[in-house]
């Protein structure tokens, strides 16, 4: 029996919001803004994209678009679905080698 690659759904293993954070923090990592869309869309959707749509006060097609592969999605967006999925975004400083 072949495996379908699309049946892998990422979510399933990001149980905790420690697992759902360190999945961002990866995603972000690579500095493309699509990626970590995309990433937080996994979680979205994981989380019910309607719920997480009414609580970050977004149009679900809204969300779906700017959360896609191709999404390019506001600061104000992102912001408002993370604390939706209980988490915040963060500044640290750069490791300049001291």
């Amino acid at each position: 029996m072949p495996i379908d690659p699309t049946s892998f759904d990422a979510a399933k293993f990001l149980a905790d919001l420690d697992a759902q954070a360190d999945f961002l923090n990866d995603a972000l990592a690579q500095d493309e803004i699509a990626v970590f869309a995309y990433a937080v869309g996994v979680l979205a959707l994981a989380h019910g994209i309607r719920r997480v749509a009414q609580e970050a006060g977004v149009q679900r097609e809204h969300l779906y678009r700017a959360l896609s592969e191709q999404g390019q999605p506001g600061f104000a967006t992102v912001s408002k679905v993370l604390a939706a999925l209980g988490l915040q975004l963060a500044v640290l400083p750069l490791d300049r080698g001291a």
